[in-house]
């Protein structure tokens, strides 16, 4: 006589696959991939244009440290943009990264110095470009985000 595969399982392993039921949201459609496709690729190429160039030409070790830092951060960033292009669900914290930050900005900078009228070129420049980040808020599919991110159990800790 045999015995089912359960009973050869440990314990702690039947508990945990009780416990940790598997919470992966429907698989998103093929426009939706492509939705985030376009924002993938907007973000990479608008920082090839304009942080590669730093990068290529070697100024960006003439740049005060943490426009240097940013510089390269966001080098980096666009590369990563560029991977989602293939895969876009695995590199879905890129995109909300990218949204996560300037939300930030605009809540505890951007908005409080246009509220304050304390406007500068460099500001307005800045500004300018953050709110170019409401290409990536419109493609990031967020139900999936908040389903997969949010909602799912976390990974075991032993």
């Amino acid at each position: 006589m045999s015995v089912p595969a359960a009973e050869l399982l440990p314990a702690a392993v039947i508990a945990d696959r009780v416990a940790r039921p598997t919470a992966d949201p429907a698989p998103l459609g093929v426009r939706r991939l492509n939705m985030m496709r376009i924002g993938y690729l907007f973000m990479g190429v608008g920082l090839v244009l304009v942080k590669w160039p730093l990068i290529a030409k070697g100024t960006v070790a003439t740049l005060p440290v943490y426009e240097g830092v940013v510089a390269v951060l966001q080098t980096a960033m666009s590369l990563l943009a560029f991977r989602g292009l293939r895969y876009p669900v695995a590199m879905l914290p890129v995109l909300m990264f990218e949204v996560g930050w300037k939300l930030i900005w605009m809540a505890v900078v951007g908005i409080p110095n246009l509220a304050a009228g304390d406007t500068n070129p460099q500001f307005t420049s800045v500004f300018f470009n953050v709110c170019f980040g409401a290409v990536v808020l419109a493609v990031t599919p967020w139900d999936y985000a908040w389903k997969r991110f949010v909602r799912a159990p976390g990974d075991r800790w032993r």
